[in-house]
Formats: C-alpha cells, sequence, structure tokens
C-alpha cells in the first residue's frame, strides 16, 4: 500500500465583492413577509432596509428597527436634498429608503433586503439599477391566495375582498422583475431564493475583487 498522503485541495480565494439589494414584491398574502424574515434569520450576510415614515409608531415597534420615525418636514427636507432612494404615500403618510445606509452596506460588500411594492421598486430601480436583484412571489393559486388572507385572521371580510382586487394589479407587474418564483411552501420557495443568490453573488461586475486576482494569476503563468 502506499504511504503518499493525498494532496489537500487548495483553499477557495475569497473575493472582495460589491453587496446587492434584494426586493421581494409580492400581493398581501402570498408569503413575501415571512420569506424576508426566513431569509434573514440564515443568511447573516443580509441586514433589512430600514425605512422612514412620517406616520406614529404603532404598538410593539421600535425606533431605528421597524421604522426611522420622522415629521413631514423632516421628510420634505429628505425628498429635496435627494436623501432617499425612493418614497411614496401610503393612506396619508409618507414611507421612503434613505440614501446613505443603502449605498454604504453595497460599498463595503453587504446586501440589503427590501420589503416593497412595485411602485417602489420602479424608483429603486433607477437609482440603483445594477445591484438590484428583483423577485416577485406568486402564490399558488387565487383560492390560496384567499385563503391565506383569512387565516391570518387580520381582516374583515370586505378588506379580504378589497385585497383580492388589489393582487391582481400587483401581480400585472412580474415582468418587471428578474425573477419570479411561485410561493407553494415555504421550503421550496427558500431554496429557489438561495438559488438566485448564490448566482448574483458570483456576478463578474458585483466582484470588485476579481480584476486584480486575474492580474496576478495571469503572472503566475
Amino acid at each position: 500500500m502506499s504511504n503518499r498522503r493525498k494532496s489537500s485541495p487548495p483553499p477557495t480565494p475569497e473575493l472582495k465583492r460589491r453587496g446587492l439589494l434584494l426586493v421581494l414584491s409580492s400581493p398581501s398574502g402570498a408569503g413575501k413577509t415571512t420569506l424576508s424574515r426566513r431569509l434573514l434569520a440564515r443568511d447573516p450576510l443580509f441586514e433589512m432596509s430600514v425605512s422612514v415614515t412620517t406616520r406614529k409608531p404603532r404598538s410593539g415597534e421600535t425606533e431605528g428597527v421597524d421604522y426611522h420615525f420622522i415629521d413631514d418636514k423632516r421628510f420634505t427636507e429628505m425628498v429635496g436634498r435627494g436623501e432617499l432612494l425612493e418614497w411614496a404615500e401610503v393612506f396619508g403618510h409618507r414611507y421612503g429608503t434613505p440614501r446613505a445606509p443603502v449605498e454604504a452596506a453595497v460599498a463595503a460588500g453587504r446586501d440589503m433586503l427590501f420589503d416593497i411594492d412595485w411602485q417602489g421598486t420602479q424608483q429603486l430601480s433607477q437609482m440603483m439599477g445594477e445591484d438590484l436583484v428583483r423577485v416577485f412571489v406568486l402564490p399558488p393559486s387565487a383560492e390560496e391566495l384567499r385563503r391565506r388572507l383569512i387565516g391570518r385572521a387580520q381582516d374583515s371580510a370586505a378588506v379580504v375582498a378589497k385585497r383580492m382586487v388589489e393582487a391582481g394589479t400587483e401581480i400585472s407587474h412580474w415582468p418587471e422583475y428578474d425573477y419570479v418564483i411561485v410561493n407553494a411552501t415555504l421550503e421550496e420557495a427558500d431554496r429557489e431564493i438561495d438559488a438566485i443568490l448564490a448566482a448574483e453573488r458570483l456576478r463578474s461586475r458585483r466582484r470588485t475583487g476579481l480584476t486584480g486576482f486575474v492580474r496576478n494569476l495571469l503572472k503566475e503563468l
């Protein structure tokens, strides 16, 4: 028998990269919030984007964790100074994504998660298109979507009916996204999101350390 040891494979070099911005959008009840929480729990490279809003904190919400709560004057100033990547008014209150923490995260190679609708995604695409990965989450059927909305026990029958109508408008924007997944089971949806991230993190345009690595590799040949 040979006493020669098998050589260990060389270590895979760690190459610096820019962070990415992952948007998960879906009609209410399709599961984007649950999928977002599961992703944050299993992937330490992600942090949640914290929006600013002019509405008052709700019970259980924490400043700087759920939202940054500001007044209308400050919000208007942020819009005027270009400090927001996207913003919208919803039911009389304004919501927006601060520019500085997002750009800092991307430059440092950290990934950021956004739970925003198609309108916010359109604005974000105009500002950060090269860094954006857009995923639309569909329910497996309209009946399953209705069942999930009813099962949450948060809304009246009238509100559920309204959300079902709104779902049609939201779903019609699916072609604007890079990827579309059908959330039939959370486990399968998780696997598909992880596959998307694995590919997107390897895109050459995001791997800022690739040029230097290849240059040194060529010198060694």
